[in-house]
């Protein structure tokens, strides 16, 4: 299992190619932009211009996927520039174009937003059923079931916590900000060198057929944790909202360390 392709080189695809690179792996990598791909091959990625749509899949798509070992897809849904989007039907095109060329491993890249907040802070695990009624959650919870169906290939879904690291954390846009809601609201979060991890960490024990939360296992509350963050970073500290009640979740991530035996590395406090 060394050839692996890599739908979607952005801020954690690109640095997961890299450690892959490292570690003896062939990597593909594809891209939407006609710019990055001399960013690839200067990596040492072998780079593919492919686009996902509803209506197909786009560009070098035969020539990306042939080969390949494990395809790891880590597209967004797009919805906040186009709210319509049909992302689970551009994923059920993709699955097509996985199955014209027997690829037998897929890796899908999720999201908790697949799981609804509640007032009672419900505590959920890869035994609960994705219930969200965001357009986002649910067209995740919608591409899930396209792979995790499909009896072509064997998909593992990987549900990340919300994403910091390498320059990027909530805090910033919260910074400043009045009337936020949910100061009660359980923080899960995941720093990018454990996304990294806990991917490698998937690979190299070749479990496939599975679905796994990845958070970092501490959920303080919003209001405390971003406040910290705000004062720690210089800025100016958010302000929240107390007079209607919190919603949020906790979400498990006990199966990445017990069949994984993976031990998160960077604390998110």
């Amino acid at each position: 299992m060394k050839n692996i392709s890599i739908l979607g080189t952005g801020w954690l695809g690109l640095p997961l190619a890299k450690t892959l690179l490292k570690k003896g792996f062939f990597v593909k990598g594809s891209t939407t932009s006609q710019d990055k791909l001399s960013q690839l091959q200067a990596e040492g990625i072998d780079p593919y211009l492919v686009r996902v749509k509803p209506e197909g899949v786009e560009g070098e798509v035969s020539e990306f996927l042939e080969g390949t070992d494990v395809l790891i897809v880590d597209i967004p849904p797009g919805l906040r520039k186009d709210p319509d989007l049909d992302f689970s039907g551009s994923i059920q095109k993709l699955a097509s174009e996985i199955e014209k060329v027997a690829i037998k491993k897929v890796l899908f890249i999720s999201s908790i937003s697949v799981y609804e907040e509640t007032e009672s802070f419900k505590i959920y695990t890869e035994d609960s059923q994705p219930n969200a009624t965001s357009r986002n959650g649910s067209e995740l919870a919608n591409a899930e079931k396209v792979l995790l169906g499909n009896n072509s290939f064997e998909a593992t879904v990987l549900r990340f916590g919300g994403l910091i690291g390498a320059g990027r954390h909530p805090v910033k846009y919260m910074a400043g900000r009045k009337n936020l809601s949910n100061p009660l609201g359980p923080v899960n979060l995941i720093h990018q060198e454990d996304c990294i991890g806990i991917i490698i960490s998937l690979l190299e024990k070749d479990i496939f057929g599975e679905v796994f939360n990845a958070v970092y296992p501490l959920n303080p509350p919003k209001e405390e944790y971003y406040r910290k963050k705000a004062g720690e970073a210089a800025l100016e500290l958010p302000e929240f909202d107390h007079s209607k009640p919190s919603v949020g979740k906790i979400i498990s991530a006990s199966k990445v360390r017990r069949e994984l035996e993976y031990e998160f590395k960077t604390n998110i406090s």
